[in-house]
């Protein structure tokens, strides 16, 4: 049985990467009301990191198996690298320019998964088309 099968795991990538993308967006729109509810494990660095850190590995994970398994595509890794490397780094334009760099490394993240689907879906229904036509030029 197949880690992968039917794309669980990126679909379980693109699950962890929205969850940190929303936990970074909403953050500030909730962080009013969050002491009422004891919310400093929420506005730790180390809890966005580690949120960050199970998505890439997830990611990365996922990607490396439909690229040895079906594609041989590298971009959607770059995708997940570069994503990951912009996000981990989402202050680096300052505090203003926060959410703008936090959405194009989450997109980054879950466009990798997508990207990784389709081309696995791809070639799923390339690897099952019927032989006819090679053995009907020979």
């Amino acid at each position: 049985m197949s880690i992968n099968k039917n794309g669980q795991l990126d679909r379980f990538g693109i699950w962890i990467s929205s969850l940190c993308a929303i936990h970074c967006l909403a953050l500030p729109l909730l962080l009013p009301i969050l002491p009422l509810i004891s919310s400093s494990i929420f506005a730790a660095t180390w809890f966005e990191r580690i949120i960050l850190s199970l998505s890439l590995l997830v990611g990365t994970w996922a990607l490396l198996s439909g690229f040895y398994r079906y594609h041989r595509r590298l971009y959607p890794l770059f995708c997940l690298m570069a994503g990951g490397l912009i996000y981990w780094n989402k202050d680096i334009l300052g505090h203003s320019m926060e959410p703008f760099t936090i959405a194009l490394g989450a997109g980054l993240l879950v466009g990798a998964h997508i990207a990784n689907l389709r081309l696995c879906s791809q070639n799923k229904k390339c690897a099952h088309r019927p032989t006819t036509e090679l053995s009907s030029k020979s």
